[in-house]
This record gives C-alpha cells, sequence and structure tokens, in this order.
C-alpha cells in the first residue's frame, strides 16, 4: 500500500483542528466517573463546570483549551506500506503548519532561545514525529498530540538504582504528583515510565500519559503496579484544579522497557484534564478518522 503525501498532509491538517476541539469518549466518560464518586462540593462544582466546557465547546464549534501545545504525530507503519520517510516527515509539517495558519489557530511554539514564534506550530525539530511499526500488513496510523505545557512541564526524571526497589518507584510517583498540585490542571492522567534509558523512560511516560482511559500496560507487573498508584493518587486530596477533593487523577498509566543491571529510570509525564488526541488510520478502503 502506497501512502498518498497530500492525503496525509490534509489528514494532518485535520487531526491538529479535530483534537482540538473534540474529546475522546473515554475522556468524557472518565468525568462522568469522577464526578459521581466525588465526595467534595466545591470538587464537585469544578468538574460539573469542566463537563459544561465541553459540551459548549462542541457545540459552538471552539477548542477545548486555548493552549494548542506543541504538536506530536505519532506513526505506526505496517509490513506492506510504503512511503518516503523523509517525504513523510515534510507532509506532515505542511499540515501541521496549514492547520494553524488557516484555522486559524494560536500558535504555541517558539524558538528556545530567541523565542520567536513563527505563528505555524512548527520549528527545529518540531513537529515532534515518533515512528513505530506493527505487524499489521497493509495499514498506517497517525496519532497526533497537542501537549499542552501546563501539564508537559509536569515532567520529572529519576535515575533509581535498583536498590530502591518498588517502593522507591511509588515514592517518586506520589511526591512528584503532589509537587506538581494543581499546576497541571486536575484531573489528570498519570503516566509513569520505567526502565530503558533516560531518554526511553521519557518517553514511555508520555505514551503512558496519553493512552485512553481503560487500557491496560500490556506487562503484567506494570499493571500492577499502575493499579495501586491510580488507588492511592486519589487519596491525596489534591482535587480538580488542586483545590481539594478525591478527583486527582482519571488514572495512573505504566510503561515499562527492559534497563541496565545498574539502574532503574522512572519517568512522570502528566497529561491535563482536557486529555486531548486524535487518530487517523490509512489502509486500501481509505482514511478513517478517530480517537
Amino acid at each position: 500500500m502506497d501512502i498518498d503525501l497530500e492525503v496525509m498532509e490534509e489528514t494532518a491538517k485535520a487531526l491538529y483542528i479535530r483534537a482540538l476541539k473534540v474529546l475522546p469518549d473515554d475522556i468524557k466518560e472518565g468525568f462522568e466517573r469522577l464526578d459521581a464518586n466525588e465526595t467534595n462540593a466545591t470538587a464537585t462544582a469544578i468538574l460539573k463546570t469542566m463537563i459544561e466546557n465541553i459540551g459548549v465547546a462542541e457545540q459552538t464549534d471552539n477548542l477545548l483549551c486555548q493552549d494548542t501545545g506543541v504538536p506530536i504525530y505519532n506513526i505506526t507503519i505496517g509490513r506492506k506500506v510504503t512511503v518516503d520517510g523523509f517525504a513523510l516527515k515534510e507532509a506532515i509539517a505542511r499540515g501541521c503548519a496549514r492547520a494553524t495558519r488557516e484555522y486559524p489557530l494560536r500558535s504555541s511554539v517558539v524558538h528556545p532561545i530567541t523565542r520567536q514564534n513563527e505563528h505555524t506550530s512548527c520549528g527545529r525539530r518540531v513537529p515532534v514525529i515518533n515512528l513505530d511499526f506493527a505487524a499489521a500488513d497493509e495499514e498506517l496510523i497517525v496519532e497526533m498530540i497537542p501537549k499542552g505545557s501546563g501539564s508537559e512541564n509536569g515532567s520529572f526524571l529519576k535515575m533509581c538504582i535498583p536498590a530502591d526497589g518498588i517502593g522507591g518507584i511509588k515514592t517518586f510517583v506520589i511526591d512528584k504528583v503532589l509537587e506538581a498540585g494543581g499546576k497541571v490542571c486536575p484531573p489528570t492522567i498519570v503516566g509513569v515510565g520505567v526502565g530503558g534509558t533516560a531518554d526511553l523512560c521519557m518517553h514511555l511516560a508520555k505514551v503512558a500519559a496519553t493512552r485512553a482511559l481503560g487500557s491496560v500496560c500490556g506487562d503484567g507487573e506494570g499493571a500492577k503496579l499502575e493499579a495501586e498508584l491510580s488507588a492511592a493518587v486519589n487519596t491525596l486530596g489534591i482535587g480538580p484544579q488542586g483545590l481539594g477533593g478525591d478527583a486527582t487523577a482519571f488514572a495512573v498509566h505504566v510503561e515499562t522497557a527492559a534497563t541496565h543491571i545498574t539502574m532503574n529510570p522512572v519517568a512522570v509525564n502528566i497529561q491535563c484534564h482536557s486529555a486531548r488526541r486524535a487518530t487517523a488510520r490509512f489502509t486500501p478502503a481509505g482514511v478513517e478518522l478517530g480517537f
């Protein structure tokens, strides 16, 4: 299956706008669950305002949040897909820039030293494009995530040692959720990476933070850890927007990787309550949009 790069450009544009305007159903259902179980009156009022905001944004065709984030495109390529990798990268960047100019969107992307804004949501090494490969034959999947700075600032890494054990992992995660408090716009999805190298571990934390609610870590030990941490985080009393309550997080998600015998990296990356994402699936039948 050959990928039409003009279609890819249009898809990259459409996904950016879609992610910013329509919240996935699993996040909406997560709000309903938190609201139903909240015991703090202030937290209940805040949750209801958040739920109302989601509805108003979608009904009026507006953005869920003014922060258009740093655009991230995760590409998963099947075994019988043919595409020029460099041309694919260029097509995605063009689509991202067109979404910003033509919609129009506020560009949140600037040069790290000069702070110059090109007003395209693009720049040096941005949009971020991650590549992976799948066993499926004629299928290419594009996932678009606009990662806002409020939640992205809730990113932490610790190079633990094996002697720290599982207790050291749990303590680091809980300490960082407490440190982030209301600055990450809770209720959140807390992404945790364990293992790998420093850079892989941080990437895994972001993968975990942007997974759909209800999904489970493919590693049995990771799944056990995310269940324990999910229960623990919602006893901290941080609550929606950090103003107190039970609903600190929708969930804690964990992703793991093998690591070196003398180290055990642990990373935390937090996704805010406006947990936005959009997905396109390319097959011989065409392009299907989803979440």
